[in-house]
């Protein structure tokens, strides 16, 4: 049963689709607009997949708040939890929701829990090279190329033959590129479309998102996995099924509201706010920012999906 990405904000899809078929953002966002006494330091730890976002997201905040000083480092998701616990980062960007392991370690420390945002959509997207003929997988079959446990019912699938290629490729191996176990990504195509099961010892492991697509540019036979904001001209997305038989679905962001395309996620920036107490000033103008206009006119930008204003709304209202 196809479940949506936005439980319950069915009706944000429909509202949201003459938007989305342009990406643009939402116009119901409302603009950010600065406020008096806002300096420091912000320091951000965590996912490689957001580290542009995040990069542009603070050249937007201090182009408002000039005294502002926010330092960025994004060598993946499992990186966040340990920061956010140490004290070391006050944001935490990530490209998977924080394990339950990770939240009772917070827990354990401050005795709340931490502060989820969502900031963006994204679809991990599957990519081949931009010459490569196929159209599109089910999961069943990307279970099957890139896993050694073919959870999803499968059998192991090594060449291109064996996903309907001829020609120069029928026999060819397909070379494979993903992303290292620091990796919020790495997690959640593990748990997605490997059906939690185990990666095959033929991928080769990348230590950021670029570098995967790189590798596909690079290699006609080559497919990978990465975030949808890290696309080039050298690369082509595979169109996805849930499972055999069923439609395959582009990774726009319609599809990834509805849930129809079945690789969608949101990205997050977790924060340690105590619920009890009003957030800094500096964390909450900058959250602010992200979920606001200007803020999502950088996700555009960044090649990801804009949120719809009533979740822009909702976000805000945690702050």
């Amino acid at each position: 049963m196809k479940k949506a990405l936005l439980s319950g904000l069915a009706a944000i899809a429909v509202s949201a689709s003459s938007v989305f078929a342009q990406i643009a953002v939402d116009p119901a966002i409302k603009p950010y607009t600065g406020v008096s006494g806002v300096t420091g330091n912000l320091n951000s730890i965590g996912s490689d997949t957001l580290n542009n976002l995040m990069t542009l997201w603070a050249e937007g905040f201090r182009a408002i708040y000039p005294n502002v000083n926010i330092q960025i480092e994004g060598k993946g998701s499992s990186t966040a939890p340990p920061a956010l616990i140490e004290g070391t980062a006050q944001l935490a960007p990530m490209s998977r929701a924080m394990k339950g392991s990770e939240i009772d370690a917070f827990e354990k420390k401050y005795g709340y829990k931490p502060l989820e945002i969502k900031v963006s959509i994204d679809a991990l997207a599957v990519y081949v090279h931009k010459d490569n003929p196929l159209k599109s997988l089910n999961l069943q079959q990307v279970d099957s190329i890139f896993s050694s446990t073919n959870r999803l019912g499968g059998t192991p699938i090594t060449t291109w033959g064996q996903v309907g290629l001829t020609g120069e490729f029928a026999n060819r191996a397909i070379s494979l590129f993903g992303r290292n176990s620091a990796s919020g990504t790495y997690g959640f195509f593990k748990d997605v479309a490997l059906g939690k099961g185990d990666y095959s010892t033929r991928v080769k492991e990348q230590p950021g998102s670029s570098a995967v697509v790189q590798g596909v540019a690079s290699d006609i036979y080559a497919m990978g996995y990465s975030g949808i904001g890290y696309k080039t001209s050298g690369v082509k997305v595979l169109d996805l099924a849930l499972k055999p038989g069923d439609t395959a679905y582009e990774a726009n962001p319609e599809n990834c509201l509805s849930g129809d395309y079945p690789l969608a996620r949101f990205l997050f920036i977790y924060v340690n706010k105590d619920p009890n107490k009003p957030m800094d000033k500096l964390t909450k103008e900058f959250l602010k920012f992200v979920l606001a206009k200007q803020g999502q006119e950088v996700v555009v930008k960044d090649g990801y999906f804009p949120m719809p204003a009533e979740l822009c709304e909702e976000v805000k209202s945690s702050l």
